[in-house]
C-alpha cells in the first residue's frame, strides 16, 4: 500500500473514532513528531556561512537590488 492510500485509510479510520482520549493522544503524537521533526533539520549557520550572507546583502545593496518596505507589502498585498 502506498502513502497516499495509508493516509486516507488512516483518516477514514480515525473519523470512525468516538473515544476523545484515543484523539488527543493522536494530537498529542503528531504535536510532538512535528516539533522532533523541525529541530532535526534546523541546523546552525557557520560563521563563514553568516558573514557570506552579509556580504551578498551588502553587494545587493549597493547594486541596488533591494525592495523598500512599501514596496513588499503590495507585493504581498497582491498575493491574496
Amino acid at each position: 500500500m502506498d502513502l497516499e492510500a495509508r493516509k486516507i485509510s488512516f483518516i477514514q479510520e480515525f473519523l470512525r473514532l468516538n473515544n476523545e482520549n484515543i484523539i488527543s493522544k493522536f494530537e498529542e503524537i503528531m504535536q510532538a513528531e512535528k516539533k522532533r521533526l523541525y529541530e532535526k533539520e534546523m541546523t546552525p549557520m557557520s560563521v563563514s556561512d553568516f558573514n557570506n550572507m552579509l556580504d551578498k546583502a551588502e553587494e545587493d545593496a549597493a547594486k541596488g537590488r533591494t525592495k523598500s518596505a512599501d514596496e513588499l507589502n503590495h507585493d504581498i498585498d497582491s498575493w491574496s
